[in-house]
């Protein structure tokens, strides 16, 4: 946990930063779910919207949701084209000046909400860490591990202008968030800060955990030369060509 964390003031309430939607996508993850929304529901922050998008489970996901309808801001059960077709229709719907995805079997720390706070610039993507695999936060991370690695999508909050100029980009099955996060880098109008708190708990059993997206991969150099500029690319495919990459 941060040594930033703090209980919220009445002062900080007063200054929040706007309203804050968290965004969740679910496909059978009634095993989940619950924890992750009660992870929400245990914020501090004074004005969270909660959007959850199904993809017509099976296993009583939907149960759940209408369990909680009271809670829940807005959800859906239907088929869908994959997770990042069921981000853009939650987007769709999305109220907030910020937005956040979590996955349903992550869970929001209490830091999350002190985080929160400190938003203050509609064109900054801010970022924090999470705790995954029993690891030590990553903290801040330098351009280049940018676009070698990305940064995990549960440690971003993004402003809502992000995708009010921009999209996933369907044809990546599990790294359209990485692909984005390299084209909001590229926006000289948008830029990225790191805040010193640990935001939530990351399952790593995820999408984007489980399978490499290989059609990224393949198309990785140019989005980097396209984004970060020829030094970043060539130190990577120097690196590639060494087996370092």
């Amino acid at each position: 946990m941060s040594e930033n964390t703090q209980n919220i003031t009445s002062k900080q309430v007063d200054a929040y930063a706007g309203r804050l939607t968290v965004i969740i996508v679910t496909y059978n993850a009634a095993a989940t779910l619950q924890k992750s929304l009660d992870s929400v529901y245990m914020q501090n922050y004074p004005d969270i919207e909660l959007i959850v998008i199904d993809g017509n489970s099976s296993d009583g996901t939907k149960d759940i949701l209408m369990a909680n309808n009271d809670k829940i801001t807005y959800w859906r059960s239907e088929p869908d084209n994959g997770i990042y077709d069921a981000m853009t229709k939650a987007l769709k719907q999305a109220k907030g000046d910020w937005i956040y995805f979590l996955g349903a079997d992550d869970d929001l720390l209490p830091d999350f909400s002190n985080m929160a706070m400190e938003l203050n610039e509609p064109d900054t993507i801010y970022y924090g860490s999470v705790l995954t695999r029993g690891l030590k936060p990553l903290g801040e991370v330098s351009d280049y591990y940018l676009a070698k690695h990305g940064i995990i999508q549960q440690s971003i909050i993004y402003p809502k202008i992000v995708f009010e100029k921009y999209s996933y980009n369907f044809k990546y099955r599990s790294s359209a968030d990485f692909a984005l996060n390299m084209q909001c880098f590229g926006d000289k109008s948008l830029k990225f800060v790191h805040l010193n708190y640990v935001i939530a708990n990351f399952s790593h059993d995820g999408v984007s955990g489980q399978s490499r997206d290989m059609v990224f991969e393949k198309d990785k150099p140019k989005l980097i030369l396209k984004n970060f500029g020829f030094k970043f690319w060539f130190r990577f495919m120097v690196r590639k060509m060494r087996g370092k990459s």
